[in-house]
């Protein structure tokens, strides 16, 4: 609280209003649950840690202001998940996506509003009208999110939304960067070399981008036990059944004892169960490969590049070339200007000779036969530079 000069209180000012704007727009949060329906929440780190049962650790990955690669993290109740700007954490019955008005996010958040419900639902709406009836029947039959757990749907709308977006961001750089290359090639100037190397920059950005979230992929894929701690529903079913098996029948030492080798039998199967992960297995090498082929779009983008780089690198050394074949013609012509000046000057010198009297006839046949002679050491060294190949045919 500060203090006029009158002893009176005021309101201090905010000395950094652009850094509470940023921090309330970081505590900005939309939950959706399987019914589709989203809620708005504006929440702090440690009411989000309270409601998912996470760690602080794990939520600093989701951290908008920290710099952290792809992620997907398996924890007891919740998955979270960083894929690039898609940062959420999914549980058993809800997702909590961060920043939902950022404008690549309102699109995955539209996604999960329409493919979060199942499809009994839509068909109980649809019981009045035939119309409606028919297509929930065609949206039940459009494919089978019934049966996958409520984790799995929200999972898959994410890894689609990341695939498309870096599908899209590949799309662009390549419809921008092929003919940029072709023209590049057709004409070698500062403007399309600084043009080139933008590209080159933006496809290497990119390419990161896209081998981190191919690599995060493959590391799920790779461990088994990893895959498993993504089953929250089963793990939710797994300890409600442990946790309510022991208390039946307790009056009993018999009754207690065949339930509590029943129960060890059933838990026994249940881990047999949770090393079943064909289902995510089989959802993540769909999108693995989805990703993959836009990595290797890229390494051919790239290929491409460097083709283009090996091509002007040769177009610059033939012209080096031809500069130095240019500079050898110059510096034999040079050689040969020289001895008629050699000629030149013994003659031109101001020392009385006795021979230089009467001899003026002879000046003629003097400069004929230095030219001569020059024309024929020139020819020469010109046809030694080319018998040795220094000089092109």
């Amino acid at each position: 609280m500060a203090y006029n000069n009158n002893g009176n209180a005021v309101a201090a000012a905010d000395p950094l209003p652009g850094k509470k704007t940023k921090l309330q727009s970081s505590r900005s949060w939309v939950s959706i649950v399987a019914t589709g329906e989203s809620e708005t929440l504006d929440v702090d780190k440690y009411a989000i840690m309270h409601r998912v049962q996470i760690h602080a650790r794990d939520l600093r990955i989701l951290d908008p202001n920290l710099s952290y690669p792809s992620t997907i993290l398996g924890r007891e109740r919740a998955v979270v998940l960083n894929l690039e700007h898609i940062k959420a954490i999914i549980t058993s019955d809800e997702v909590l996506l961060r920043d939902p008005s950022d404008e690549n996010v309102i699109p995955v958040l539209k996604e999960l509003e329409r493919r979060l419900p199942v499809g009994n639902e839509t068909g109980q709406h649809g019981q009045g009208d035939g119309k409606e009836s028919s297509a929930a029947h065609n949206d039940a039959d459009a494919g089978e999110e019934d049966d996958s757990p409520f984790e799995f749907r929200a999972l898959e709308v994410f890894l689609e939304a990341i695939c498309s977006f870096l599908a899209a961001r590949t799309t662009e750089l390549e419809t921008a960067a092929y003919p940029a290359l072709d023209e590049l090639t057709s004409k070698i100037s500062s403007r399309n070399l600084d043009r080139v190397r933008k590209l080159k920059s933006a496809m290497t950005r990119l390419t990161a981008r896209v081998q981190k979230v191919r690599d995060e992929l493959e590391q799920l894929l790779d461990d088994d036990d990893d895959m498993a701690d993504l089953y929250l529903s089963r793990k939710l079913s797994s300890a409600s059944s442990a946790s309510s098996s022991p208390n039946c029948y307790l009056t009993s030492p018999t009754i207690g004892s065949k339930i509590s080798r029943a129960s060890r039998a059933s838990l026994a199967t249940a881990r047999g169960d949770e090393n079943d992960v064909e289902e995510l297995e089989m959802l993540l090498e769909a999108y693995f490969m989805q990703i993959d082929s836009t990595l290797n779009r890229l390494t051919t983008l790239r290929e491409y590049i460097d083709d283009t780089e090996d091509y002007i690198n040769i177009q610059l050394d033939n012209h080096r070339n031809q500069l130095i074949q240019l500079e050898l013609v110059l510096s034999s012509g040079t050689v040969c200007s020289a001895f008629y000046s050699l000629v030149a000057g013994i003659f031109g010198m101001n020392i009385p000779y006795t021979w230089n009297d009467n001899h003026g006839y002879m000046f003629k046949y003097v400069v004929i036969l230095t030219g001569a002679i020059c024309v024929i050491l020139f020819t020469f060294i010109m046809s030694h530079a080319r018998y040795k190949g220094l000089v092109g045919s």
